[in-house]
């Protein structure tokens, strides 16, 4: 079947956010469709126009933006002067909110990949009267357990790649926090250390985690690079902004995250949760975890899929939002697997 067809905003704009922010949205698809919402991964990579193809442009009004600091949003991370203390987590659902007031939207279904699904399940935790489903892929939750094996953990699936990575820190740095430690080479006076911090940054990021070519192709850029690692590495060496233990660095807090404690909080909210079995993030079963812990859920897992599910994957992240646009009703838990393309996005009958 494939993804919808590639289609153009019929509106967009800048809306200033306070701080000094302008946050770039555009809106696509049926003016008068069902509001959804669409949020990018990184953070800070911001959004493309591939994302506005897993949703029906017919039944849908389909809100992308991008995150402060990426993408088209200004000031960019990149840009050295600009201030990276206001952005945080607590900012960009403030901005979310302001957003959907501006649009005029009372409730939206939430779209998130990555770190997009982590800022998803939060704002839904935190604001549940205006989020009616969640959709979500290549799950992460933003706990300081998911950063520790990210950074360290995977250096002895990696230990070439690790290497190189750890060989980018002063000796000193190299037994902490290493997003922080790698946060105050992206916040250097001196641009040739700013650059050569976000090369390693990123050749470590696509060693872990093989990216799709467009990607790739993005980390070619130096300034884009040197945007993306720097947001990353702020969230991630301050425990992605989320509060209570996740702010006292790689390793430490409760092992399980706020988003994950706070899954009660998902109550009432159906959602569909896409993941490949082979994402490495599954090494810690934060996502079955979530899962179980959330009535409404449901879980597809897709074999032999990474971080990016695939085609299998994209198959049932459409087979989720149409289903979503037909019905708003409640979905009850489901967890089953796919490995053939030709394979039905649902539970098989019983």
């Amino acid at each position: 079947m494939g993804l919808y067809p590639v289609i153009e905003p019929y509106d967009h704009g800048m809306l200033d956010v306070g701080d000094g922010n302008r946050v770039h949205w555009e809106t696509c698809g049926n003016p008068h469709g069902k509001p959804a919402l669409v949020l990018h991964g990184g953070p800070g990579s911001g959004t493309g126009p591939n994302l506005r193809r897993y949703f029906d442009p017919a039944a849908y009004r389909i809100v992308l933006l991008d995150q402060r600091g990426a993408g088209r949003s200004l000031p960019r991370a990149s840009a050295h002067d600009t201030d990276m203390s206001v952005n945080t987590t607590a900012h960009l659902m403030a901005d979310l909110e302001r957003l959907r007031a501006h649009l005029g939207i009372e409730r939206w279904l939430v779209w998130g990949v990555s770190w997009g699904s982590a800022l998803g399940l939060r704002y839904a935790q935190t604001h549940p009267g205006v989020v009616s489903e969640l959709v979500l892929t290549g799950v992460a939750t933003g706990s300081n357990a998911e950063v520790a094996l990210l950074t360290r953990g995977l250096g002895k699936i990696f230990p070439e790649a690790h290497e190189r990575f750890l060989a980018e820190l002063p000796p000193k740095e190299r037994e902490g926090n290493l997003a922080a430690a790698y946060n105050r080479l992206l916040e250097s006076p001196d641009p040739a250390v700013r650059d050569r911090a976000a090369r390693a940054w990123t050749d470590w990021e696509t060693a872990i985690i093989p990216a799709p070519p467009g990607s790739v192709a993005r980390y070619r850029d130096p300034e884009f690079r040197r945007g993306f690692a720097r947001t990353v590495t702020h969230y991630w060496g301050n425990g992605h902004f989320l509060g209570e233990g996740e702010g006292e660095g790689e390793g430490k807090g409760d092992g399980e995250g706020v988003v994950l404690r706070d899954a009660h909080l998902l109550k009432g909210i159906p959602g569909t949760l896409v993941q490949g079995s082979l994402d490495f993030g599954n090494l810690l079963g934060i996502v079955w975890r979530l899962h179980h812990a959330w009535p409404e859920s449901e879980l597809i897992v897709v074999d032999e899929a990474g971080h990016d599910a695939g085609a299998v994957g994209d198959e049932a992240l459409l087979a989720a939002t149409d289903k979503y646009a037909r019905a708003g009703a409640a979905t009850p838990r489901a967890s089953f697997r796919l490995t053939d393309p030709s394979a039905p996005a649902r539970p098989p009958s019983p």
